[in-house]
């Protein structure tokens, strides 16, 4: 009878263990990421820069077809409001965000910077800060899957100039940034 009840005790024992480890944990990876609004604002400036490095493109023809009298059917779409530049720009920016790392600013504020040279961090530094950057990707595939189509929407009908997407994604659309202040609280989860 005496070995069953420590045996519990020890698999108890291991569960509070476990428990806290998880809770700890967690609470380090949530504040260690920082605030939604700098994490969106990190998402919105890599989308920017996909924005602003467009290639100017032909309109989409879609005309494939011969009528009977030899013309051709179909639509030509505008590449501005197309289905195919969403996809494009929209793609593999997650996969961007893995380049972003968050760093300590003299004021003791965090923020998301992009890394140029991996290399340049310590051995011991450059796993927690790619540990920062595969959760801002992760983050981000949530907000894209939050703001899909609202997103798309506004990149179709707006001019989506340079400038106005941090505002339009991460104010208007997620509301991960409140106008009225610059920062929003730390989140339990990004």
């Amino acid at each position: 009878m005496e070995p069953r009840r420590a045996i519990h005790r020890r698999s108890g024992a291991l569960l509070l263990f476990f428990a806290v480890l998880f809770a700890a944990a967690a609470g380090a990876s949530a504040s260690a990421i920082g605030d939604k609004c700098a994490a969106c604002k990190a998402v919105a400036a890599e989308l920017e820069i996909g924005i602003s490095s467009e290639k100017p493109r032909n309109h989409l023809d879609l005309r494939n077809r011969l009528n009977s009298k030899g013309q051709r059917e179909g639509k030509v779409i505008d590449y501005r409001v197309s289905e195919l530049r969403i996809v494009e720009l929209l793609d593999d920016l997650c996969d961007k965000m893995q380049d972003y790392t968050l760093q300590k600013l003299e004021s003791g504020e965090k923020e998301w910077v992009k890394v140029t040279n991996w290399s340049s961090f310590q051995t011991d530094k450059k796993a927690a800060a790619r540990a920062y950057s595969k959760n801002l990707s992760s983050y981000c595939g949530r907000l894209l899957e939050e703001t899909e189509d609202k997103l798309s929407e506004w990149i179709k009908t707006s001019s989506a100039e340079s400038g106005n997407v941090s505002q339009a994604l991460c104010q208007d659309i997620s509301k991960h940034c409140q106008s009225t202040s610059t920062t929003a609280p730390v989140d339990d989860e990004l």
